[in-house]
This record gives C-alpha cells, sequence and structure tokens, in this order.
C-alpha cells in the first residue's frame, strides 16, 4: 500500500511539474535550435518491476492523456508513453540489461535499487525511444526527418540532464 500512495504521490508531482513549469520552459527559434524538457516518462520508468504489462500500458495511456489535455496535443504525449511503456519490458529483458544476480522481485528500476550504470543505461535507451517517437507523432512527415532528429537530440540532453539531476538530488528509492 505504500508503494501505492507513494506512486500516486509521484504521479502528481511529475504532471504538476511538467504542466506548470517545463511546459513553460520550451522554446525554439525556426530552423536553428528548438529545446523542450519531457520529465514526465520518468514516472512510467520508475514504477515497479511487478507492475503487470497491462496495467504499467493502461497507467502510461492514462497519464499521458492528462500531459496531452494540459497541451493541447491530442494522442501525442499518450502514444509516446504507452510506446515507452511498452518498450520498458522489452529493454528490461534484455541479456545486457538483466544485472548479474536477476531482478528482484520487490525491486524498482533505480539508482538505489540496481546503481548508477545500470540506470543510466536504462534511462537513455527508453529516453530516446520516448523523445524520438514523440517528435515522429508530432511532426508525422517523413520528409521533416532532419527537424525530427534536431528536435529529439536537444530535447534528449535537457530531459536527461533535468532527470539526472531530480534522480541524484532525491534519490526515489520506490
Amino acid at each position: 500500500m505504500e508503494g501505492i500512495v507513494a506512486n500516486v504521490l509521484r504521479c502528481v508531482f511529475f504532471y504538476l511539474l511538467q504542466v506548470l513549469f517545463l511546459k513553460r520552459l520550451s522554446t525554439g527559434w525556426e530552423g536553428f535550435f528548438y529545446w523542450n524538457v519531457l520529465f514526465y516518462p520518468l514516472f512510467i520508468l520508475l514504477l515497479p518491476f511487478r507492475t503487470p504489462r497491462s496495467l504499467l500500458l493502461l497507467i502510461a495511456f492514462a497519464f499521458g492523456l492528462l500531459i496531452d489535455m494540459a497541451y493541447d496535443s491530442p494522442g501525442v504525449h499518450a502514444s509516446a508513453l504507452v510506446f515507452t511503456a511498452y518498450m520498458r519490458d522489452v529493454i528490461i529483458k534484455l541479456d545486457w540489461m538483466v544485472p548479474r544476480d536477476g531482478y528482484k522481485i520487490t525491486s524498482t528500476p533505480t539508482i538505489r535499487d540496481l546503481g548508477l550504470p545500470w540506470f543510466l543505461r536504462y534511462l537513455s535507451i527508453l529516453l530516446a525511444c520516448h523523445v524520438v517517437f514523440y517528435f515522429t507523432m508530432e511532426v508525422f512527415v517523413p520528409a521533416q526527418i532532419l527537424e525530427i532528429l534536431q528536435k529529439s537530440f536537444f530535447t534528449y540532453i535537457l530531459s536527461m540532464v533535468f532527470i539526472l539531476i531530480y534522480m541524484l538530488i532525491f534519490r526515489p528509492s520506490q
């Protein structure tokens, strides 16, 4: 029960942080530089390993829709977050991602439980998946691949910095 309360509070905090603060930081200049901070995927990434896949996808969809309502982007955040939630299970089952002793059923994908090197691999892969999928859905024109890659690159770097600062300062355990 304690884990559920902690995750609900984290969800509310991440939502408010994303829509009240980080949304206002999004900016860019036409054809030159664009940046955005996508912090909210961390909520899905920090859910316990024991979370059933169907529940994980449902939570990702609902949370993504809430973000979409705040951003006026019908389905873009929801689809990207569902894709990230789906890829999460794929990534954690890769041979080179599984810790030597395997995953403990009670562990969560955090720095505290699995260490910084593991978390960096996990975060970098899944955040890259999320950001590229997000901008692909936002633009949705294959001819704009350079714009998609440019937006993805700057957003990925800034999102990684914000997430790592959060993880190193607050060191969540659940």
